[in-house]
């Protein structure tokens, strides 16, 4: 039974504050520093790396799509959520079992990334950091679920601040923390390949904080439990078999289909949309020709995305809207705000100092506000507020670009640009996860999740390509202009549930 909160209410600041020092939250701190750490090591951390090395912008900012992991994780989050990893589970329990197998996969792309000079080839890197996005997806996948179930819905949000404290945490580690040991190990504006290798191997051997963390929790009572469709081994081979097969189509379709539309971003999409459909035949097949267990198949797949629009019927798809569209403005412009940094004249150290360490305490501010703020007036407000003031942030980077190096006006830009981001997040964070249904924990939240991410990293993705045609100013009124239709959407949905904002 998940653990209880001797909380009455949270209609007062003083008892929405309490809740931050229950054990069960306090376990998400270290979880979300354990899913942190990989991810500027694959984005702004990697591309001063790359920059560096010598590589082109826009190359830089294509690296971003090793990141994609996050946003196809719904594609392998069946088989996590549902199927027990032979000896593990029997000793750790299934969701902490998969925990610990993704924290030793992220330690060792991290340790595979140090060892690739990106200076003669880009290749190795490639490969690294699209296995570190994979590794890490995963691991976001199994915390998520560990995080809903280990705790009552109406706490999420106060769970959802904590994780967001340690994620940001872990960021400021690899983000910052790795800076500071590029610059440390090497030399300022001439590359040192070993300062970078240092830094990495480090890094991999931070990553024992959330394996550490693993082993000392406990595991939530309903993963105690057998699914009866999995006692077959043969099923299980087989599922497990059909789900290679179909992340094989996908690649396969991927590498095939290329139209060279005059739109790159629109060529991408549709490779994707192909290549998913195509991977999606391969599971059908494999179901029609009985090579696989049809019940498993509907329980994994397809029960968890009918009982979502089951739920919320003709408003699930403005909700699924509102997900995939609310971070679009954030993540497009921070693909490339290190890069812009380092264009503006900032030195590692300055970067790591007022963007990444500065930024990432603003962050753990407006989190912690915006999860009492949530549990005070309510997930639905709390989202209007923070799509406004992302996309009124936005438009301080232009002040920012026509200054160039100017260490104040940064310190200004940063503070109100990450408060108003924590804030935005902690309230996304515990909307998404008031979305599943228990029994569908992992599956739908990898969903939501993967959706939240997917159409903005791949435009993200081209964000050093805009910039080179545009200019920094036009693209920063850009990813302001990306965020109104969000605004739009909450609105609606206000208006059309008005028992969201509850």
């Amino acid at each position: 039974m998940s653990e209880k909160i001797d909380l009455t209410s949270a209609t007062s600041w003083s008892s929405a504050f309490k809740v931050y020092l229950n054990r069960r939250v306090l376990t998400m701190l270290f979880l979300g520093f354990s899913a942190g750490v990989p991810l500027l090591l694959i984005f702004s951390t990697l591309s001063l790396w790359l920059r560096e090395a010598g590589v082109d912008r826009s190359a830089v900012t294509y690296f971003s799509w090793a990141a994609l992991a996050y946003s196809f994780k719904f594609v392998w989050a069946p088989v996590i959520d549902k199927l027990p990893l032979p000896v593990l589970s029997s000793l750790l329990g299934r969701r902490r079992s998969w925990l610990l197998v993704a924290q030793i996969l992220v330690m060792s792309a991290i340790t595979l990334m140090a060892m690739t000079n990106p200076a003669q080839g880009l290749e190795g890197m490639a490969i690294a950091a699209v296995l570190l996005g994979f590794s890490s997806a995963t691991q976001d996948i199994v915390i998520d679920a560990y995080r809903i179930e280990i705790i009552s819905k109406k706490y999420q949000a106060a769970m959802s601040a904590m994780y967001i404290a340690g994620y940001r945490i872990g960021m400021m580690v690899a983000g910052a923390g790795g800076l500071y040991l590029a610059a440390f190990f090497g030399i300022e504006n001439q590359y040192i390949y070993s300062a970078w290798q240092t830094t990495y191997l480090i890094m991999s051997a931070v990553m024992l904080v959330g394996v550490v963390t693993t082993l000392l929790i406990s595991e939530p009572d309903q993963n105690n439990k057998e699914d009866s469709y999995l006692h077959d081994l043969s099923d299980y081979i087989r599922f497990v078999l059909m789900f290679l097969v179909m992340v094989a189509t996908f690649i396969f379709g991927f590498n095939t289909f290329n139209f060279d539309l005059s739109i790159a971003f629109i060529n991408e999409l549709v490779r994707l949309s192909l290549s998913l459909l195509l991977s999606l035949g391969a599971m059908y097949l494999l179901v029609a020709l009985k090579i696989v267990n049809r019940e498993m198949v509907y329980n994994t797949y397809v029960e968890p995305v009918m009982d979502f629009f089951k739920r919320y019927g003709k408003a699930a798809l403005f909700m699924l809207l509102l997900v995939g569209f609310y971070r679009v403005s954030d993540i497009v412009l921070g693909v490339i705000s290190n890069v812009f940094y380092q264009d503006m004249g900032f030195t590692k150290n300055e970067i790591a100092t007022t963007a990444i360490l500065f930024g990432l305490i603003m962050t753990l501010v407006g989190g912690f506000v915006g999860g009492m703020m949530t549990m005070r007036y309510g997930v639905m407000r709390i989202l209007l507020l923070g799509a406004v003031l992302s996309a009124l942030t936005n438009l301080l980077f232009m002040l920012l670009a026509h200054n160039g190096h100017d260490l104040i006006l940064l310190s200004f830009v940063i503070a109100a640009d990450n408060l108003s981001a924590g804030l935005a997040s902690a309230a996304f964070i515990a909307y998404l996860s008031s979305l599943t249904n228990i029994s569908f924990t992992a599956v739908q939240y990898a969903i939501l999740s993967s959706l939240m991410t997917l159409f903005p990293k791949l435009l993200g993705g081209y964000s050093g390509s805009m910039v080179n045609e545009m200019g920094y100013s036009s693209f920063f009124m850009m990813t302001a202009v990306l965020g109104l239709p969000v605004i739009f959407l909450i609105v609606y949905l206000i208006r059309r549930k008005p028992e969201l904002v509850k």
